[in-house]
């Protein structure tokens, strides 16, 4: 990898910044995390034309980053450039059936406009975290309903190639993953909302957040669910059958509201998360023969699975 040359052509054709090893710890949800090679804000599509024709060039491998809400960056950090969306994909606009909102948004704060405009649609989502592009790679919701089912359209920027739109039916959706990942950088999406009773849509909003309150560990550093459920069963409940619901290794620990989180209760290491996942994974597989699958992304290198 040619970092530095890397680093002065992109800081000449990037509006954002552009930064050297920047700790992770500041990007993820974890807290945790050393630092990327590079870190590129990208405030335009000619930014993330211009960024990743650069990065393919000099050879840099690269990723895309929200608001880190699903990942978990090692402590040795990311040997590579991590590219964020900047000013023009954190704008969304309204009306009575759609909403047009870049990938960079805050998912909780669509949920919001919806609301006060009185759309209904986005209830399900109060209380994730992360920005709407994440929660459309990996099809985030609750436990019925996903925002793969209300999504109109996503236009993804394929390096090479530009701007592609989608249509709805023509993403691969399933459960907490989509097929988005591997088609491009998500840059926008179109969502479908409907007017309604603004009190319903509070009602509906109450409910799901007071769910998620008793049943997650909303108060610690986490990344969501660590393990996707298997078939027919719940990553949470097997975990507690193997009686984990609380280990704790170094400062990460399984919670003790729900067991498919593992949070950091303070100075955890991704060393000791990744520790626990094992211990986690293991212990499942050996009691139940089920291997739960993470679901969370990792980023950089963690040594043997």
């Amino acid at each position: 990898m040619a970092l530095a040359d890397a680093q002065r052509r992109l800081s000449e054709a990037v509006g954002g910044a552009v930064r050297r090893n920047e700790p992770m710890a500041r990007h993820t949800t974890y807290r945790v995390g050393g630092p990327a090679s590079l870190f590129i804000e990208c405030d335009t599509v000619a930014d993330l034309a211009a960024a990743t024709l650069i990065l393919g060039e000099e050879e840099v491998g690269w990723t895309v980053l929200g608001k880190g809400s699903n990942v978990l960056v090692a402590d040795s950090g990311y040997e590579g450039a991590v590219i964020t969306l900047g000013r023009e994909f954190k704008r969304h606009a309204l009306d009575e059936e759609h909403l047009r909102t870049g990938a960079a948004v805050i998912l909780g704060a669509v949920v919001q406009d919806a609301f006060k405009a009185g759309l209904s649609g986005l209830e399900f989502a109060v209380g994730v975290p992360g920005t709407v592009g994440g929660a459309l790679a990996m099809n985030a919701g609750a436990r019925d309903e996903w925002i793969g089912a209300i999504v109109e359209s996503v236009t993804v920027f394929e390096p090479g190639r530009g701007l592609v739109g989608l249509r709805g039916p023509e993403i691969g959706w399933g459960y907490r993953r989509s097929d988005l990942a591997g088609r491009g950088i998500i840059v926008e999406c179109v969502l479908r909302v409907e007017e309604a009773d603004p009190a319903q849509i509070r009602r509906a909003m109450e409910a799901s957040l007071r769910r998620r309150k008793r049943t997650q560990p909303l108060g610690d550093p986490s990344a969501g669910s660590v393990f996707v459920n298997p078939t027919g069963d719940s990553a949470g409940r097997l975990i507690e059958t193997v009686g984990l619901k609380g280990a704790r290794i170094g400062g990460a620990q399984v919670s003790d509201v729900h067991a498919n989180f593992i949070v950091n209760k303070g100075g955890a290491s991704a060393r000791d998360i990744v520790a626990l996942i094992r211990l986690v994974r293991d212990a499942v597989k050996d009691v139940h023969g089920i291997e739960l699958k993470p679901e969370i992304r990792f980023l950089g290198q963690f040594g043997e699975s």
